[in-house]
């Protein structure tokens, strides 16, 4: 695999900005790793991260590099700071850059698939949440979405107010139900389109978001989705999403 730490500017949000990418490479003679190279244009997986977090962390944190070498998967993790991948009420156009700019960029920069079986996109916690948001509101573009531990129930979380400045920020001081910022709102939605991205979601019993994931998985129930659940002991904690992110890995529709 090749490992590129890639700075570059951004239109959308008007300053230098930074992502992490695994790109695959074919290798014979490399010590303890397997690795593959596709001869077409790579197969992409958006990687998101969380709140606290930044484009670098999935590569510090677990043994994606590792994990993604024998599959020929692309991975592209991009930096959204504090957004929850959203155009802020007072800040930047996180959202805008996400679906709209960053695929573009990425796919002049890197020999990456824009056809909708080569791609997915999966996230922890903000990122589970950033996931889900957008595999709902474009299904045109990804077969598969992801959610790690991921802040599903964002209303439950801005009317319980943990982080009040932050989510003024973020979502303003309107109404967040039945907005485009509504996993639920957006997956009774999405259930309409013609073609819908199978949906994967876990959460440990032990996660202070279990609770929010429970009632996303009951409405996923109520939906036409394909929803893979992972309900198991575990945290919100580094250990159980390396843990997770294999499983993520092995249930993406990966080509051979």
């Amino acid at each position: 695999m090749a490992l590129l730490h890639c700075q570059f500017y951004s239109d959308v949000l008007q300053l230098s900005t930074s992502m992490t990418v695994i790109l695959p490479q074919q290798t014979h003679s490399q010590i303890g790793m397997q690795s593959k190279k596709n001869s077409s244009k790579h197969q992409t997986l958006y990687l998101l991260h969380g709140l606290s977090d930044d484009d670098t962390i999935w590569t510090r944190r677990t043994s994606i590099e590792r994990y993604a070498a024998p599959l020929g998967l692309a991975v592209v993790m991009p930096q959204v700071h504090h957004s929850f991948y959203t155009d802020m009420a007072y800040g930047s156009r996180y959202w805008t850059f996400l679906t709209e700019e960053l695929p573009t960029i990425t796919q002049s920069f890197f020999p990456l698939s824009d056809a909708r079986e080569d791609n997915f996109v999966a996230g922890l916690s903000m990122g589970g949440y950033g996931a889900l948001k957008w595999a709902l509101s474009q299904p045109e573009r990804f077969s598969a979405a992801a959610s790690l531990s991921g802040a599903v129930d964002i209303v439950s979380r801005v009317e319980e107010g943990s982080r009040d400045h932050l989510f003024e920020l973020v979502f303003g001081d309107g109404q967040v139900a039945g907005t485009k910022h509504d996993l639920f709102t957006l997956l009774e939605t999405a259930q309409h389109a013609a073609e819908k991205p199978a949906l994967y979601q876990c959460c440990g019993t032990e996660d202070f978001l279990y609770e929010d994931n429970l009632r996303f998985k009951e409405a996923c129930d109520k939906t036409s989705f394909d929803v893979t659940v992972q309900f198991d002991s575990g945290s919100h904690e580094w250990g159980y999403w390396d843990r997770k992110i294999q499983d993520v890995l092995r249930w993406l529709p990966l080509k051979n």
